[in-house]
């Protein structure tokens, strides 16, 4: 239907331009203006024609430009340029460039592969800004004389080959799990150094018990051996000492048999046996009182 009332509107000698677009119009193959949209007369008996319409929209062409590295490595560079015609150049833009798509193409090529190879892979990927300002720079002073102009230029992405890529993520993986391990290894370097801080300060403490433990049993029998031989006349301190050992031995023995899981014990339980012991014990407490007097 658009096709049959552009046909009719030739024939009556009007022709509409779209918005958005700007129109050529020629005379006897000559170009003579540009046309704003809208309704035109065009008297087509006199030699005036539309030859074509340009669009003033902006345009996007994406380049893939596959280029080598400084240290060898091959990559892919995906670029986007953003670019429309000028209006007050549209006949530039119309006549000067038959394949505007190819020219920006070929500049893109161009910058990139002159760029690129500069810099080592890392440098490329964290410079992809720097990359994209000389594209944008140089499509500026070729597509202007042309009647193009570049809005924006983007570096969308830079692809290394897949080989690189499993490499580089096996590097990175590789140095996050030595520096997880070293971590690791100082936690439980700080785990067994609190661990040795805790039984030393746990045996300190269970001698410090220890010690307060036979002072206060050492105190105890004291008074008990001077209380008795006070209360009891004709007794010495031997005869109460040796009643006390005594009386511990045979706590001893029933402390033993009433434990249910006790493990065998084998002593001399005879009545030479509270001697022998409470002669083995005087005798300990002498040496250590002549050890001490030394």
């Amino acid at each position: 239907m658009g096709k049959l009332l552009a046909a009719i509107g030739k024939f009556f000698c009007f022709v509409q331009v779209n918005q958005s677009t700007v129109g050529i119009k020629e005379r006897f193959g000559k170009f003579e203006e540009v046309l704003n949209p809208g309704c035109h007369f065009m008297p087509w008996i006199i030699g005036n024609r539309v030859t074509g319409q340009l669009t003033l929209r902006l345009r996007q062409l994406d380049v893939r430009c596959e280029t080598k590295t400084k240290d060898n490595v091959f990559v892919t560079v995906v670029a986007s340029i953003q670019y429309r015609a000028m209006e007050d150049k549209a006949s530039d833009a119309y006549y000067k460039l038959s394949n505007p798509k190819a020219q920006i193409q070929a500049y893109v090529f161009d910058v990139i592969r002159a760029s690129i190879p500069k810099l080592e892979l890392d440098d490329a990927l964290s410079k992809k800004n720097e990359i994209a300002k000389a594209v944008e720079e140089e499509l500026e002073k070729a597509m202007f004389a042309y009647g193009y102009e570049i809005v924006q230029t983007l570096i969308v992405d830079i692809e290394p080959d897949e080989k690189v890529k499993r490499a580089m993520n096996e590097i990175n993986a590789a140095a996050r799990l030595r520096v997880a391990a070293n971590e690791k290894a100082e936690a439980e370097k700080i785990i067994q150094i609190k661990r040795a801080e805790g039984e030393a300060e746990a045996k300190y403490l269970s001698g410090l018990g220890i010690a307060r433990q036979r002072q206060a049993i050492v105190h105890g029998l004291r008074d008990s051996v001077l209380g008795f031989s006070g209360n009891v006349p004709g007794t010495s301190a031997k005869d109460v000492m040796d009643l006390v050992l005594l009386t511990q031995y045979f706590d001893t023995m029933k402390k033993i048999g009433a434990a249910s899981k006790s493990s065998a014990v084998f002593l001399p339980h005879g009545p030479g046996a509270v001697a022998d012991i409470a002669g083995q014990i005087r005798d300990g407490f002498l040496q250590a009182s002549t050890q001490q007097a030394k």
